[in-house]
């Protein structure tokens, strides 16, 4: 084991002089309390590593130790459901209410392991072992490591082992046998390998419908959420690690505020899983790491997050990450560059931001996995930009890496319409890659009906400009239409409320029947303005009250009222359209 002694300490950066051999991203052991590092340079007999806990008590002439391999997390079933810090430790109340120096990983778990395989099989990187089965009945599958192949000489029976004891041993093609547990470590900056990276080709669906029909997200694409402080970002992500239609939930709380993370650690262990009804923390693993906690450590959280993210990719399974907030992770670059000593870039951060961050959104993807199966991994990072300023280098920098955008906006929190996403100044680039999608689920003409009520938003944008000047019953009543039917658009349809038991979830189908007949109505008052009906007739229609309404009225067990509401607005129109003064449908 390599050795070093101390010579310069300033918050998590230590320097160390050595005439042993370290390694760039090699993880060490500082002092006696054995406190986890990495290496982040060598110059000549010099080392200088981060300590990723604090270093208050540590001296120049403590000892550094070398790992001898790169800093690392232990993959396996003992994951899922259970809330770790930044370097997946676990924070339970049995192992006391701080994380202690040098604090390791918890006692090996038991699990039911059952065999699929028997000896004398050949086996490839990723192959399925066989599956292990928690207390709480939840199975996953025990994968090869990925860089151990060959024929298995022996493998366990079915019974209860612990994780990291060795189930099988594999002899690879140079007759080394190499033992295989239920457990494998993995270093936490190499992206896992995989077979082949393909192309995205169905949404993840949210169950909100400005993400999934005006701004979706596909399986294993990169988005971004930005918005200021207040604007909603945490209880957002917190909505869609419930209703999205991910596999697996990973979240982490990157340099949030302890009181913040406090209520997510709170309110996600006890939300139920509406697609099984039972606990959401079965499918769900949260890192945190609050802004208290040492800098260091908030840097290398998201790598954590992405490493866990993707083994369970690599069973084949949809995975989505909700990473909150990455310009605090961002901030924790700064800070420890500044104690480097390193020339700032813009806004003090340093010159390697923008490569970070590539790093960290690339690992999101559709892929064929080593063993052959389908998975896909992606990543919804939240930015917080200071006053809400989208021109700072963290948000400019992500959306070069990220297809979708979603811009929360302060005026629309604070007149309580949620999702508080702008509309015009969000994007999708994922719309061509799911327009087939749509096509073969009934909705064919979803790429028109996104784009005509874009349109209208924006429309909407320059008329009440004009309004606040001349008066919105001065407005010619074309324009006045489109003022009408851009309200409609926007609290029928963009307005979802996070606390309706109706209203908080909806499915593709219903957003689909929902997006046609606002689209129906936007065509049927155009041809009522051609055909001369006054403008004040259409704008006092009863119908008109029960559109606003049906994402309230119309849940998810009542679909056939759409078409019920559909025929009531024809009627409607067809009435209004006949010359007879008074008649009103």
């Amino acid at each position: 084991m390599s050795e070093a002694r101390i010579t310069w300490i300033s918050g998590p950066v230590l320097r160390a002089t050595t005439d042993d051999v370290f390694h760039i991203n090699e993880a060490v052991f500082v002092g006696a309390n054995r406190l986890l590092g990495e290496v982040i340079r060598i110059e000549q007999n010099t080392i200088v590593a981060q300590a990723y806990e604090d270093t208050s008590g540590l001296r120049p002439g403590d000892t550094v130790h070398g790992d001898g391999m790169p800093l690392s997390v232990k993959l396996g079933p003992a994951l899922l459901g259970n809330i770790f810090d930044g370097l997946l430790r676990p924070l339970t109340r049995e192992l006391g209410d701080y994380v202690q120096p040098g604090m390791k990983a918890p006692p090996p778990q038991v699990f039911e392991f059952a065999p699929a395989l028997q000896a004398g099989e050949t086996v490839r990187p990723g192959s399925v072992l066989g599956s292990a089965t928690g207390s709480g009945g939840l199975s996953q599958a025990v994968l090869v490591p990925p860089h151990i192949s060959g024929t298995v000489v022996e493998i366990s029976g079915p019974g209860q082992y612990q994780d990291e004891q060795t189930i099988c041993t594999v002899r690879d093609e140079s007759g080394a046998e190499q033992p295989v547990a239920m457990s494998h470590p993995w270093p936490i900056r190499e992206p896992r390998p995989v077979t082949q990276r393909l192309p995205t080709s169905r949404p993840l669906f949210t169950g909100q419908r400005i993400l999934d029909s005006i701004f979706p997200l596909a399986c294993g694409g990169r988005a971004a959420m930005p918005g200021g402080f207040g604007t909603g970002k945490t209880v957002l992500q917190e909505t869609l690690s419930k209703w999205c239609d991910a596999d697996i939930i990973v979240y982490v709380g990157c340099g949030e505020r302890g009181n913040e993370m406090a209520g997510v650690l709170h309110d996600l262990p006890a939300l139920e899983d509406p697609r099984t009804g039972r606990p959401l923390m079965e499918r769900t693993l949260i890192i945190a790491n609050t802004s208290n906690m040492p800098v260091a450590a908030r840097e290398a959280s998201i790598y954590t997050a992405v490493t866990v993210a993707e083994y369970f990719r690599d069973q084949g399974l949809r995975v989505s990450l909700m990473a909150d907030s990455t310009s605090r992770w961002a901030e924790a670059l700064r800070e420890v560059s500044g104690r480097l000593g390193e020339i700032p870039g813009e806004a003090g951060y340093p010159a390697y931001l923008s490569s970070r961050l590539a790093d960290f959104y690339e690992r999101a993807a559709n892929v064929r996995t080593l063993g052959g199966e389908h998975g896909s991994l992606s990543i919804i990072g939240a930015v917080s930009p200071p006053s809400a300023d989208f021109s700072e280098p963290v948000t400019t920098h992500t959306k070069r890496y990220v297809r979708v955008f979603w811009a929360l906006d302060s005026t629309r929190a604070q007149a309580r319409f949620y999702p508080a996403i702008h509309p015009l100044q969000s994007y999708s680039g994922d719309i061509g890659d799911l327009v087939d999608f749509w096509q073969e689920h009934n909705h064919p003409h979803w790429p028109e009906q996104r784009r005509r009520f874009l349109t209208l938003l924006a429309e909407q944008t320059r008329l009440e400009r004009m309004a606040r000047i001349v008066g919105k019953d001065a407005l010619p009543p074309r324009q006045q239409h489109i003022l009408l039917c851009a309200e409609l658009v926007s609290d029928g349809f963009l307005r979802q409320s996070a606390y309706s038991e109706i209203d908080r979830y909806c499915s593709p189908a219903r957003q689909a029947r929902m997006m046609q007949l606002l689209t129906r109505f936007i065509e049927l008052s155009e041809q009522a303005i051609e055909q001369k009906v006054e403008f004040e007739r259409i704008n006092t229609l009863p119908i008109l009250r029960r559109l606003r309404r049906m994402n309230e009225d119309i849940g998810e067990q009542d679909m056939e009222q759409f078409e019920t509401l559909r025929t009531d607005m024809e009627n409607a129109f067809a009435a209004l359209t006949k010359q007879v003064p008074g008649r009103v449908g």
